[in-house]
């Protein structure tokens, strides 16, 4: 089983007053294509719409709506500021972590942020998960299970277990931003391990939307989903005309 992928883009832009604003951002992997959309003034979130154009299950498109749940907050330069705003065991999880980045860009200048993310397949539990930001090398891990080996400070770090509140309470907003977007993949990236074409619909769980205990056995699994990526420049390929606000 070759490298899980994926990439996220974020584009800001401020409006004609200086005190408002727009950010786009798609994010796409092997599993997930979403879009998401935020308008924002005075620094509160005004508006927000997402779509979804490739997804596992057939319920996941019906989490876009519950993303208005956000609508009201005030922004932050944390992304994960949005699980304190909404209960994010009834979003869809991807979308609502794209939502938060969205968030967080909002307050930086205007700009064009490229999340590269590239976790290869494990051998006998290891695997080093890399990610750039436009471009660079920003974080590179070594992991083993669910623990991270190295490099410092991460050394000891369960990816599974309190690492949102250490990287939140101990890194940089900028660094706990994409430290937790690489948790994430390395987290995912195990379903390629898996034939997952194989469900009839998703697993009771109660950790997303569509695997909530009453929607999962309608949630039917979107076969031939999960794509096998070669590159991450083919990712969000088809989402730049609507990044740069042509369409």
């Amino acid at each position: 089983m070759s490298t899980f992928r994926r990439r996220v883009e974020i584009v800001s832009s401020v409006g004609a007053h200086g005190n408002d604003g727009e950010v786009r951002a798609a994010l796409e992997d092997d599993f997930h294509h979403f879009r998401v959309c935020l308008l924002h003034e005075h620094g509160q979130l005004k508006g927000i719409t997402g779509q979804a154009l490739r997804f596992p299950y057939s319920a996941c498109p019906e989490a876009i709506d519950p993303l208005r749940e956000l609508i009201g907050m005030a922004l932050s330069p944390i992304a994960h500021s949005v699980t304190r705003q909404t209960d994010a065991q009834h979003q869809c999880t991807h979308l609502l972590d794209l939502a938060g980045l969205a968030v967080a860009a909002a307050l930086r200048p205007a700009q064009t942020r490229r999340y590269d993310i590239q976790v290869p397949m494990r051998v006998e539990g290891r695997t080093r998960p890399v990610l750039q930001l436009n471009g660079q090398v920003m974080l590179e891990w070594s992991t083993h299970g669910p623990i991270i080996e190295g490099p410092e400070p991460f050394t000891g770090i369960n990816i599974r277990e309190g690492m949102a509140r250490w990287a939140l309470s101990t890194l940089t907003p900028d660094i706990a931003e994409a430290a937790l977007l690489l948790r994430r993949c390395t987290m995912i990236s195990i379903g390629k391990t898996h034939n997952l074409d194989s469900q009839s619909h998703a697993s009771s769980t109660g950790r997303c939307y569509s695997q909530q205990t009453a929607r999962a056995p309608q949630a039917l699994r979107i076969k031939g989903s999960t794509w096998d990526v070669v590159s991450n420049d083919v990712l969000c390929a088809a989402d730049r005309e609507w990044l740069a606000g042509r369409v």
